[in-house]
């Protein structure tokens, strides 16, 4: 049974997210710790016809599901323990925060910065800026760009 070291990492449907789940797996795993997974539903457009965005809604949770539990065996694997899955609808932004602050399990928050032109992405921008004050846990910081044998060689 892991220890109550919780590393959450939100999966997105971003490149660098690989790189923050290996991470968070590696120091779950050398901390016999534990791997949470959020992953966000953003709302559909269509709440105005309301079981065309009935049935949306079901197929993004199901869609959800099924990446959380393809991901879990992964995370089993690299970190020695099931993950806790989270699915959540709404804001990414907020609804991460909401669930830090709901979850007193977990203890580090951890995303990948995407180190392109484009900037680090929007959760790394906001986390690191005016909702930084909002986080109860801290925030790693993983480059997107790592390779796995990089990230294995800091953890």
């Amino acid at each position: 049974m892991p220890t109550n070291r919780v590393f959450l990492v939100v999966v997105d449907d971003s490149p660098e997210m690989q790189a923050a789940l290996r991470f968070a797996c590696r120091r779950a795993k050398s901390s016999d710790g534990q791997v949470a997974l959020l992953r966000v539903i953003e709302p559909t457009e269509y709440e105005h016809f309301a079981s065309i965005g009935n049935l949306m809604r079901a197929e993004a949770r199901e869609a959800a599901e099924e990446l959380l539990n393809r991901l879990a065996g992964d995370v089993n694997q690299m970190s020695g323990h099931l993950p806790v899955l989270h699915v959540r609808e709404g804001n990414p932004r907020d609804e991460l925060i909401a669930l830090i602050s709901e979850e007193p399990s977990i203890s580090v928050l951890v995303l990948a910065a995407d180190t392109g032109p484009g900037g680090p992405g929007p959760l790394v921008t906001a986390l690191t800026g005016k909702y930084i004050g909002k986080l109860r846990v801290p925030l790693t910081l993983v480059p997107g760009s790592l390779t796995p044998d990089q990230i294995d060689a800091i953890t």
